[in-house]
């Protein structure tokens, strides 16, 4: 049965599920642990914008991590639709740990989509809900006329190396995403492959306004000119220090 609770009422909740032995986080060292719901099991709720801080709906079997139902308010304030999800541990270096699906985001008027994204934890997909409104719908906007419809990604989580060496890649977390292209409402499809350099003035323009409002906003952002592995996409990746390329 789904009710409706304030986010003070589920936050203590949650706290309390913690505080006895609920909330516990298994190394990925240690190895897989058995998943306790799939991605697209029942347990998986719908969050939109909601009155006064509150969440849209949360059924009582809903058991968020303590440290990431912040995170899932402030997600839902902005306006983006998203599914929270199970933590789930694939193998040595690679879960997802309170993570979320996101399919649609909001911009200043309208709200647009998102296509081929998977889990992403939710620290990066506020990053990203922020971005994709006032980084790329607003210069969208103010540069090529017409606001954002679509940001298609190459996805995000991914149990994988970095490319060449032994060491995890942070999509083996769900830690980041991948983005190649921006579709506008009046129909333009605007790639990093095509348009970085081959664009118009105007396309070359808005490519590197959104490279670097992304800068801001995340802890890595590789892009055309870090190496030949990026001139198709800018990878968006954590929140901490920052590296831009």
């Amino acid at each position: 049965m789904t009710v409706r609770i304030s986010f003070r009422a589920f936050a203590t909740t949650i706290a309390a599920l913690a505080l006895g032995g609920c909330g516990s986080v298994i190394p990925a060292s240690s190895g897989p642990a058995p998943a306790t719901a799939s991605a697209g099991s029942s347990e998986r709720t719908q969050y939109t914008r909601a009155p006064q801080g509150r969440i849209a709906s949360a059924p009582q079997s809903f058991a968020a991590r303590p440290e990431d139902a912040s995170c899932l308010s402030d997600l839902s304030a902005a306006g983006a639709r998203f599914n929270p999800l199970p933590d789930t541990y694939a193998g040595p270096g690679c879960n997802k740990l309170g993570t979320v699906q996101l399919s649609a985001l909001s911009g200043d008027d309208t709200q647009f989509g998102i296509s081929n994204i998977g889990p992403v934890q939710c620290r990066v997909a506020s990053a990203f809900t922020n971005w994709a409104r006032f980084g790329v719908d607003r210069a969208a906007r103010q540069i090529l006329g017409s606001p954002l419809a679509r940001i298609e990604t190459m996805g995000s989580y991914a149990c994988r190396n970095v490319a060449g060496s032994t060491r995890r890649s942070a999509h083996a977390s769900a830690e980041a995403i991948d983005v190649s292209g921006f579709v506008l409402e009046d129909g333009r499809r605007i790639t990093l492959t095509e348009d970085w350099n081959g664009g118009t003035a105007a396309e070359r323009e808005f490519l590197r306004v959104v490279h670097r409002s992304a800068c801001k906003r995340f802890g890595t952002v590789l892009g055309p000119e870090y190496n030949r592995a990026h001139e198709d996409h800018f990878h968006l990746e954590g929140t901490g220090s920052s590296f831009c390329r």
